[in-house]
């Protein structure tokens, strides 16, 4: 009976993406050695768990159990390595009121860990939520990609795509063994898939093709084979605001540990327009156009890498002192329950010992009883010496080389889309959105340097989140939204907000629109990438439940 198993074996079943609740049973030969010993456990268990009068204690059993080794008692009743009585005997305890206390301090030490952890997997969820590449990106990579490699893809009636035929190149990326092993057999077509994942799940003939999917996979791979040094040589993209013209490098970051484990990587961009290098956020592709252009122009490639290198190497440190906070924290615990727990059960074992040497002496036969012992207190001693150096390496962090990916020229679109906002009106539209978040209990934040596709993430006091796109302007006027931003509130939905400041440099007037991407009807400008709301469209929710 090992938990560690049952819970793989778990996670299959209950799977990412699972529709239906899952029932797990376990079943117990209770007429069996093992089976016995089971039964026992289970049977303190529920006299445990009456006595602290909560059902918490099945969660954490090894601290209940004030780390008995479970799967080894029950390995050594299986194979009739020792006597049954000794077994029943060991998980035979005493529950009175000293041993729970005992145990409400262990289970309230081993729920608090649990705690801690599982809201860092809140935050950490909630930052994938808002920074996951949304499947209108990923098909549109695809889609061109697979294209260039000379696939063809057909659209379906019902709004799937249909792969007839797989490309020979492709084929022979997915054809070597350590893909295979990675991400499976390539299938030699796939008439029903999708991007989106949720699509997907109502729709149980279609196959869910993104990162991992062998599909994608040997596709992302041949680009990566083919097209190398193209991306080097760079390419040429338009801003539509007209207010960038220069360059934006692309490293990748990497960090290890001590141990030659992967801490963390992470894709890295610096923009240099020639007066000066600053880390940006590579989302800020999401925002430009593509730049169709017969033109070449000559850049000494050496001289720019050179230029933007201090910057990089500061953005590098950055990214590795975020990991090694976190990395900290993560070391922490261990060293607080993983040594803990090890110097306990040395502890324990010298009592053990000496109460066998006391046997001893008075003439009993228990020198196999202390080798054991013995042989068992060496081994958690060499354990716990290996966690403790194994947790110096985990937090001795360095910096892999920066790997430099790629280059693109940025250039202001000449033909602007009419609409492109003015920084000073900006910045007044900010502050009334952000003045009103702050007067209605909430906790708003300026992400806007970050593209991620809103401008304030704000919290209220349940933990609900608002992303707010901020648009102002110096009269009334339409509004424009990027790509990013039209795909993240069609994917946010409800929590995504349109906050509108018209009269901004005179007399302000807020207008709210919650879920925009399902009330708005924008004209959709492809050549730019923008989606274009009629100041009409938004004064229809003048008057709106949220406005202020």
């Amino acid at each position: 009976w090992n938990p560690n198993r049952l819970e793989q074996r778990m996670g299959r079943i209950h799977r990412y993406g699972q529709q239906r609740e899952v029932h797990i049973y376990n079943l117990v030969a209770r007429r069996t050695r093992e089976g016995k010993v089971l039964y026992n456990l289970l049977e303190k268990l529920n006299k445990i768990r009456e006595a602290l009068g909560s059902d918490k204690v099945f969660d954490v059993i090894g601290e209940i159990l004030l780390n008995k080794n479970l799967s080894q008692l029950l390995v050594e009743a299986a194979v009739n390595a020792r006597d049954m009585d000794e077994i029943l005997k060991e998980i035979d305890i005493k529950v009175d009121e000293e041993y729970i206390n005992r145990i409400k301090e262990s289970l309230g030490e081993a729920l608090a860990t649990r705690h801690i952890d599982l809201t860092r997997i809140r935050e950490l969820a909630q930052k994938a939520k808002e920074e996951r590449l949304i499947p209108e990106y990923t098909e549109n990579y695809f889609k061109k990609a697979f294209e260039k490699a000379g696939g063809k893809i057909r659209e379906r009636k019902d709004g799937f795509l249909s792969v007839e035929s797989i490309p020979l190149d492709i084929r022979r990326v997915a054809e070597e063994e350590e893909f295979k092993r990675s991400f499976g057999q390539l299938q030699s077509k796939y008439p029903k898939i999708t991007f989106d994942k949720e699509k997907a799940f109502r729709t149980p003939d279609a196959e869910f093709v993104s990162f991992g999917h062998p599909l994608f996979e040997a596709v992302m791979r041949w680009v990566e084979k083919h097209l190398r040094d193209s991306l080097l040589k760079g390419a040429v993209f338009f801003d539509p605001d007209g207010r960038l013209d220069g360059y934006m490098l692309f490293y990748e970051g990497e960090v290890r540990d001590g141990t030659g484990s992967i801490v963390g990587k992470r894709l890295f961009a610096f923009y240099d327009d020639g007066r000066k290098v600053v880390e940006v956020s590579p989302a800020i592709l999401w925002d430009l156009a593509e730049g169709f252009t017969t033109e070449k122009e000559a850049v000494n490639m050496e001289e720019l890498r050179k230029r933007v290198e201090d910057v990089v190497i500061k953005g590098l440190e950055r990214y590795k002192e975020e990991l090694l906070k976190e990395r900290l924290r993560q070391v922490e615990i261990k060293e607080r329950y993983g040594v803990k727990s090890l110097e306990y059960l040395i502890y324990q074992l010298d009592g053990e010992i000496l109460d066998l040497y006391g046997k001893k002496d008075k003439g009993e036969d228990v020198d196999k009883m202390i080798n054991r012992k013995r042989e068992k207190k060496h081994e958690y001693e060499r354990g716990l010496e290996e966690l403790k150096e194994r947790l110096e390496r985990e937090k001795a962090l360095s910096l892999s080389p920066p790997n430099f990916l790629g280059v693109i020229r940025i250039k202001p679109m000449r033909e602007r889309i009419g609409v492109e906002g003015d920084p000073e009106v900006e910045a007044v539209g900010m502050k009334v959105a952000m003045e009103y978040e702050i007067r209605e209990g909430r906790r708003p934040e300026d992400v806007s340097s970050q593209n991620l596709g809103f401008d304030i993430r704000s919290v209220d006091r349940d933990g609900r989140v608002r992303y707010i796109e901020v648009k102002a302007r110096a009269g009334v006027g339409e509004v424009a939204l990027t790509q990013n931003e039209w795909f993240k509130a069609q994917r946010l939905k409800d929590d995504y907000y349109l906050y509108v400041v018209f009269n901004a440099v005179s007399s302000p007037r807020l207008i709210i629109i919650q879920n925009p991407a399902e009330r708005l009807k924008p004209q959709e400008k492809v050549e730019v990438v923008r989606y274009i709301v009629d100041e009409r469209e938004i004064l229809k929710y003048v008057g709106g439940k949220d406005e202020p």
